[in-house]
């Protein structure tokens, strides 16, 4: 990976698809033998079928989702990005800010995320200095 414009396109279908709840498209994101930890506490979910299965149940229900992407840092094939979503989820405006830390392989699929959130209630915007 390593070139700036692709990490932003990958980074990009990976907003379109938490957007739209998009559990195919994101899966064409990740090798498939990737690890993806949205818990540093519990094991990853292995493989397109972990990803798949995680991000039904994390994206099944909310509605109105937006996503906004900060400018991501690359060194290599290591990435990290900021993420600041807010959402409807079960009736409850929240917004959910995070950063993603991610390997990618040759091909230019994600081989390893793991994501760091917060969450609080109502839709609040990021503080100024958020995704530089």
């Amino acid at each position: 990976m390593g070139e700036t414009a692709d990490v932003e396109s990958w980074l990009e279908r990976y907003r379109r698809a938490w957007e739209g709840a998009d559990s195919e498209g994101v899966v064409d994101l990740f090798t498939e033998d990737a690890t993806y930890r949205s818990n540093i506490f519990a094991d990853p979910d292995r493989g397109h079928d972990g990803v798949r299965s995680y991000w039904q149940g994390a994206t099944g229900t909310p509605t109105e989702v937006f996503v906004r992407m900060g400018k991501p840092f690359v060194d290599g094939n290591r990435v990290a990005a900021e993420w600041w979503t807010t959402m409807c989820d079960n009736g409850e405006e929240i917004t959910l800010p995070g950063c993603l830390l991610l390997e990618f392989a040759a091909d230019g699929r994600c081989a390893s995320l793991r994501e760091y959130w917060q969450v609080a209630e109502g839709r609040l915007d990021p503080p100024e200095e958020w995704g530089r």
